[in-house]
């Protein structure tokens, strides 16, 4: 791997991004989603052929846990970038093909046509830039280099009573929702990233959505609840949830009885073409 990676940015983080590293739920939500969705995220990587000597940038690294997968699958010859605004978590990984850098996206180039994978997961919809962010990941990639963004749509699916009576809606799942896209996140995104990957010229575009029941006491609503207690006085502060409110349902959230539908986790990659590359950026 190129010695320009081998360094760590110091620079402060983004204020811009909505879940920060340095509160007591941040470690316990990184746990969750790994478990949520880290085998969906290998399963699209190694269908895209990820393997021996590959070259990989994994972008918003959080918890490490992919990118602690891809160290073990490229192998000593292959090489892994991981970026983040925070390496309170990817500077504990040990990995001999492993750098790690303090990175904001939205502000910061990339190495370009350097690696074989870009790959991130719930970070683009979060940010404001995100089509420049979008943009950059795409230059960095080698030409035939492979992109994949796994990213929600947090709103095509909601609980629906006259559907399944069992089904909750929750005020605090409205008034999560109002605090992020009041910060600039797109609450869409997901659905929208397979035009968007066409619209940039890449090749071998597809994409591929899931969706899961939620049930009390499950990765998933262990993962929501953290969410909205990680964002408390924000989701309070909106004026659509009062205290006792937010509490109540916290806790009904915890309930083995509750049962709600996931937001839709979209995956969407595709390839840089051969003869187009040399003409980007």
């Amino acid at each position: 791997m190129s010695t320009a990676f081998n360094r760590q940015i110091q620079e402060s983080p983004s204020p811009s991004y909505v879940f920060g590293s340095a509160d007591e739920f941040a470690q316990p939500r990184h746990q969750e989603l790994s478990a949520l969705f880290d085998a969906q995220s290998k399963r699209h990587l190694t269908q895209l052929g990820v393997g021996e000597g590959w070259t990989c940038l994994e972008v918003g690294g959080g918890g490490g846990s992919i990118a602690s997968w891809l160290c073990d699958r490229v192998g000593e010859f292959g090489g892994v970038l991981a970026t983040d605004i925070d390496l309170r978590f990817l500077s504990a990984l040990r990995y001999p093909n492993l750098a790690v850098r303090r990175h904001d996206i939205q502000t910061e180039g990339l190495p370009e046509r350097q690696f074989d994978l870009a790959h991130a997961r719930l970070v683009l919809m979060h940010l404001p830039e995100r089509e420049l962010a979008l943009e950059r990941m795409l230059k960095s990639l080698k030409p035939g280099g492979w992109i994949v963004i796994e990213e929600m749509d947090d709103l095509s699916i909601m609980p629906d009573c006259s559907v399944n009576p069992a089904e909750e809606e929750l005020q605090v799942r409205r008034a999560f929702q109002h605090v992020l896209a009041s910060r600039g996140a797109e609450l869409r995104y997901g659905r929208l990233l397979p035009q968007k990957l066409q619209a940039q010229g890449l090749v071998n575009v597809g994409a591929e959505a899931s969706v899961s029941m939620w049930k009390g006491r499950s990765a998933g609503t262990r993962f929501m609840k953290l969410a909205c207690q990680q964002l408390r006085e924000q989701i309070i502060g909106s004026g659509l949830i009062s205290q006792s409110e937010f509490d109540a349902e916290i806790k009904r959230i915890d309930e083995q009885d509750f049962l709600m539908p996931s937001p839709m986790l979209w995956t969407a990659w595709g390839q840089i073409p051969m003869e187009f590359a040399s003409k980007r950026g």
